[in-house]
């Protein structure tokens, strides 16, 4: 049983780009790879050959992953998001109580997450410490070096 996962109309669109793109435009090309590496005679010991069927190979995975994130994937109202309390698609000012810093990052999918953005997947330790957390809140983080402290000091879209 698979399970949903909840993202954003562009997050959707932008992963329909990427599967089409694999389908349309690389896929093709691996196969006239392979063709070529088949005109030029012997695959026994044909190196590029083997670079090539292992590519398809890989590709038709990501293919496969991409296919099932697609067909499980549930898109999000954005309209209909509170912000009362954490949750997906909310952007989630914290404060760091042992250090002082604060942070702002917005809770997505793990197929959107991008850190360097801001963009923080669902499934971080942090973000799990977050869900359904207010204003004024701490949450003890449990992270790879310890446990941290944080403070929930605004939440918004």
């Amino acid at each position: 049983m698979s399970k949903y996962s909840y993202i954003t109309e562009e997050g959707l669109r932008k992963l329909k780009a990427e599967l089409e793109h694999l389908e349309t435009v690389e896929r093709p090309s691996i196969s006239r790879q392979i063709g070529e590496a088949i005109d030029k005679g012997d695959l026994s010991e044909n190196a590029e050959y083997d670079a090539a069927k292992e590519a398809q190979g890989l590709l038709e995975a990501k293919i496969a992953q991409l296919k099932e994130i697609v067909i499980n994937s549930r898109v999000i109202d954005e309209s209909k998001i509170d912000t009362s309390k954490v949750q997906m698609l909310n952007k989630v000012t914290i404060k760091n109580k042992k250090n002082g810093a604060v942070m702002t990052y917005t809770l997505v999918s793990e197929t959107e997450a991008d850190f360097k953005n801001g963009k923080l997947s669902i499934n971080t330790p942090i973000a799990k410490g977050l869900i359904g957390k207010v204003i004024g809140d701490v949450v003890e983080v449990t992270v790879p070096n310890g446990v941290i402290p944080f403070e929930i000091i605004d939440i918004s879209m």
